[in-house]
């Protein structure tokens, strides 16, 4: 069986990651381990968008050249996914020469077939974007619809893309899988652009012109659209063999999904399944679009001088409390505000609710019963569990990670009730009431252990170390949970999980 296999968006390597770039990594991170947390085999891929007039001109501000600065960013983007605890399983980059020869074994292939024709491209273009434009899409004041800067207007011979040709049959797919892009709002906004003739798409652009990319293997003098070239890095990512190197066996394509941001849902849902069906290829099972993070009401951009650098926040507050914050914060598939109000009321509820309920449980079987509670004990809140791990699964599976987060706090604020009502103190001052306080504390570690497992794929650090304090070998998978539980041993005391004195 293959694996399942998600992806983030190929990020653009010209500048630095930020924090748009890191929720969505984050965001794809957390189903992965999720996924494995539930016994899947998972392949995760994120990677680097290197070609294109973009970094082209970002290289020649540098005095260096596109493919030393490809090096550098792509090695800067892996470390800050190292630095945000990404288990991403493969990092493609689109210079690797797997991926060139991939892209223009297809090439060829659409060409042969007819799917690609020459013809005069007039229009606007949009170099930071690397985006084509339409006269309507542009306005009046000629400006790109997504980063509002001014754009060029070009006139050359270009080959293009006969995407045209598939709008009836992509029109079909969504309706046909009204789950094939989520949320809801964000696939009637695909529909609405569909509703539209759909153009043909220009996929090169000559080398007169700019020379900074996979060149066309019919056409030595054009360089393929940089945005082709990287759409096929998630086919590539996933071990297809090209017809030149005839590579593995097996490969993990159709990606089952596909996590992008709003800005380029449309390159995600028109022009990559149309490619794709013109390829012959499976489209993505699934694709998800989230919102964007907003300062101010604003989109967070580099030109505008309003972006969060993640790694910094994680100096200060702990990769786990970024991770926590990113997707408690952000309902899955909308747009929210950043602010640091916000930000410390999600650490304050991390401290004051979960890392409370961590401490006084583990403080109380250490001094109630020498930090070890019998093997075999009964506990209380049966339902409660049973009813947030089904509502935990659901919202999981619905991808509604800040759904699914609220309801694993839910339980621990329970528990933190249960302690008031149950009052163990008060049971270990009763020789009578000693069954009553195993139980209350087995209780009380048995919740503390699946929260380890249901907040594992957003705070890895963090629940591991909290497992090894329950006396836990590892963070339980849900396959494992009453296996680990019974093999626990003495707990352990410690600072707080999460300090407050870093507020």
């Amino acid at each position: 069986m293959k694996p399942y296999y998600l992806t983030t968006p190929i990020y653009y390597a010209s500048g630095e990651p930020h924090i748009g770039h890191a929720y969505t990594t984050i965001l794809t991170d957390t189903l992965a381990r999720y996924g494995r947390q539930t016994g899947t085999d998972v392949t995760f891929l994120t990677g680097t968008d290197e070609h294109g007039q973009k970094m082209k001109e970002a290289a020649a501000d540098k005095k260096t050249s596109p493919k030393e600065l490809a090096d550098k960013m792509a090695e800067g983007f892996k470390k800050a996914w190292i630095d945000l605890d990404i288990s991403f399983d493969r990092f493609i980059r689109t210079t690797d020469q797997a991926h060139v020869d991939l892209v223009q074994d297809i090439l060829i292939r659409l060409w042969e077939n007819k799917e690609i024709y020459s013809d005069i491209y007039s229009g606007w273009y949009c170099i930071h974007e690397e985006r084509y434009w339409t006269s309507r899409e542009v306005g009046g004041q000629q400006l790109c619809p997504d980063c509002k800067r001014p754009v060029e207007y070009v006139e050359e011979t270009n080959y293009f893309f006969r995407m045209g040709k598939y709008q009836e049959r992509l029109l079909s797919h969504i309706n046909k899988n009204p789950n094939w892009i989520i949320p809801k709002t964000r696939r009637n906004e695909v529909l609405g652009f569909l509703n539209k003739p759909l153009e043909d798409l220009s996929i090169s652009r000559p080398k007169k012109r700019l020379d900074w990319g996979i060149t066309l293997p019919f056409d030595e003098s054009h360089v393929c659209y940089v945005w082709v070239d990287a759409l096929f890095s998630y086919v590539t990512g996933s071990s297809f063999p090209s017809e030149s190197t005839k590579g593995p066996e097996y490969n993990c394509w159709p990606a089952d999904l596909q996590v992008v941001g709003k800005d380029i849902l449309t390159t995600h849902s028109v022009y990559w399944p149309t490619l794709l069906m013109a390829s012959n290829l499976p489209l993505p099972k699934k694709i998800l679009a989230h919102g964007w993070w907003l300062s101010e009401d604003a989109k967070m951009s580099k030109s505008m001088g309003n972006v969060i650098d993640p790694l910094q926040l994680k100096e200060q507050f702990g990769t786990d409390a970024v991770r926590w914050y990113l997707l408690r914060d952000m309902p899955t598939g909308s747009d929210a505000t950043f602010t640091k109000e916000r930000f410390n009321t999600r650490y304050e509820e991390l401290a004051n609710v979960l890392g409370n309920l961590a401490s006084r449980t583990i403080s109380m079987i250490a001094k109630y019963k020498l930090g070890v509670l019998p093997s075999k004990t009964e506990t209380d809140l049966k339902e409660e569990l049973k009813e947030t791990l089904h509502k935990f699964k659901q919202h999981m599976e619905e991808l509604q990670v800040h759904s699914a987060l609220d309801v694993a706090m839910d339980l621990a604020r329970k528990a933190n009730a249960y302690i008031d009502q149950k009052e163990p103190w008060a049971l270990a001052r009763d020789t009578a009431q000693v069954q009553s306080l195993d139980t209350t504390l087995a209780t009380l570690h048995r919740i503390l252990t699946l929260l380890t497992i249901l907040l594992f794929p957003v705070m890895p650090e963090k629940m591991s170390e909290l497992a090894r304090r329950l006396g836990l070998s590892t963070v339980p998978t849900l396959n494992n949970f009453d296996v680990i539980l019974s093999e626990r041993s003495k707990v352990e005391e410690g600072s707080p999980l999460f300090p407050k004195d870093i507020l």
